[in-house]
């Protein structure tokens, strides 16, 4: 999704949300992350605006104090961008993948099932499919990807091939990349 993003090239227009669009975004981030609850006043402090970027193919950008923190899709769910995920990296479910599999997932790939069912991977929840989840690697301390589950987690065992999880947002793409100058 931004393997070629460039903030200055693909952003048709930004505008700072009326409090109750606010209110109704972060109504629906806490509905999809309720781990957040706790927090959420950190993250999105009520009294600081709310900038909303659009940007090309219908991809909106939520920021807040120049840091992006969310974006979506077509109106689609929420994901949480790489840098807000280090500060709360128990936010959303967690899948480790295998060493073998980082330098694939740095360049942009969906991930395999053989790389989460592997001796270094790890998936701890049972997950159905289309989960947002957050991808850690082997011996690595933070997420390196956002991505969704193609398949439950109990498929992903048993099947054990093919995609198991399409990567939306990894680390160095262009939305990590990305300085939001609003």
């Amino acid at each position: 999704m931004f393997k070629k993003f460039s903030y200055s090239e693909n952003v048709n227009g930004h505008s700072q949300v009326k409090s109750s669009v606010q209110r109704s975004i972060r109504a629906k981030i806490l509905e999809q992350y309720p781990k957040l609850t706790p927090v959420i006043d950190e993250v999105m402090p009520k009294k600081t605006p709310l900038i909303q970027i659009k940007c090309h193919e219908r991809i909106t950008l939520i920021s807040m104090n120049n840091e992006i923190l969310f974006f979506n899709s077509y109106d689609g769910p929420y994901y949480p961008s790489l840098r807000l995920l280090h500060k709360y990296p128990d936010m959303m479910p967690k899948v480790q993948v295998d060493r073998g599999a980082i330098k694939f997932i740095l360049s942009g790939a969906n991930i395999m099932c053989p790389g989460l069912t592997s001796p270094g991977a790890r998936m701890d929840e049972s997950l159905p499919a289309d989960s947002i989840v957050a991808i850690f690697c082997e011996g690595k301390q933070h997420a390196i990807a956002v991505g969704v589950t193609k398949l439950s987690t109990d498929d992903i065992r048993k099947i054990n091939k093919d995609i198991g999880i399409e990567t939306i947002h990894y680390l160095n793409d262009g939305l990590w990349k990305s300085k939001v100058d609003v």
